[in-house]
């Protein structure tokens, strides 16, 4: 077994990511049928099992970079390669293990997000556990981020990711952006960090709702639910929605998908309670720190 065979199937946790290996894995029996070769020769030209060809053919298997060779090689059609690898990468970084982008630390990765968020029009963001990162100041950003660097037994770089979270939050005053933002009321009262940095954090969402481009609603915990508290997303105008789990990253972009992220997003929205409602929750939020 080679270790693109062992990748875990988490790659195929999204419709987006399945669609994506399986427009892969059909091109490839395209191709193999063109050259007029049956599963069991291909492998042998390949130097592998016949049964890895079924896997990769039927997208159970994400194929290397290698195995996109020697396949293209196999079937005389070299001149695929450089396009397939292409589409098997972008497949690869619709689910993306945090694991292996924190690598270097946690400061890349706030700093990899700034080229999205300024093209960005129109965001459409609702979090379930946290104050969402384009409304985090500095103290909240950084303690969150040290348990996030504790957890995952990473360097500590807090203090750098926390200045480059700020950095990318200059979209919410800069250029032509609108921002729709919901979250639960939970968030309010879940305690990050110690109690005066969760009251600047509170006092921060206070100043920020006033933007003129910015909606915050505050979904109430006495609301009767038209939807359940789902994973924390992000919708970049219509083109991707950034969904964050425990251990990855995924990155939607089916049509199909994004609709019902969309369609989440409203069903939160008429929950929430915006203006005065929403300053009323955050203020009794931020009474209990007193």
């Amino acid at each position: 077994m080679t270790p693109a065979d062992r990748r875990p199937n988490a790659t195929q946790s999204s419709s987006s990511v399945l669609a994506a290996r399986r427009l892969i894995a059909q091109r490839l029996r395209e191709l193999r049928l063109d050259a007029g070769l049956s599963a069991r020769a291909l492998a042998a030209a390949a130097g592998w099992h016949e049964s890895k060809s079924s896997r990769i053919e039927n997208a159970k298997t994400p194929p290397s970079d290698d195995d996109l060779r020697a396949w293209c090689g196999a079937c005389g059609a070299d001149g695929e390669v450089e396009e397939l690898i292409a589409a098997s990468r972008q497949a690869d970084e619709m689910y993306v293990e945090w694991r292996r982008v924190h690598r270097a630390g946690l400061r890349r990765t706030q700093e990899s997000g700034i080229a999205r968020y300024e093209a960005t029009r129109h965001f459409r963001v609702y979090c379930s556990h946290v104050v969402p990162g384009l409304l985090q100041t500095v103290a909240y950003a950084r303690a969150l981020l040290a348990s996030v660097a504790a957890f995952r037994g990473l360097p500590d770089d807090s203090e750098a990711a926390a200045q480059a979270r700020l950095t990318r939050s200059r979209v919410l005053h800069e250029g032509d952006h609108r921002f729709a933002i919901l979250m639960e009321e939970s968030v309010l009262r879940y305690r990050i960090g110690d109690a005066d940095i969760m009251a600047g954090q509170l006092d921060h969402l206070l100043t920020v709702m006033a933007l003129p481009r910015v909606s915050l609603g505050v979904i109430p915990q006495t609301e009767s639910r038209r939807l359940w508290p789902v994973e924390a997303f992000h919708i970049f105008d219509d083109r991707t929605v950034k969904v964050e789990l425990l251990t990855a990253s995924v990155n939607v972009t089916q049509p199909r998908e994004i609709a019902q992220y969309a369609k989440g997003f409203d069903e939160l929205a008429a929950m929430a309670r915006f203006g005065r409602h929403a300053h009323e929750l955050i203020t009794q939020a931020r009474g209990v720190l007193d």
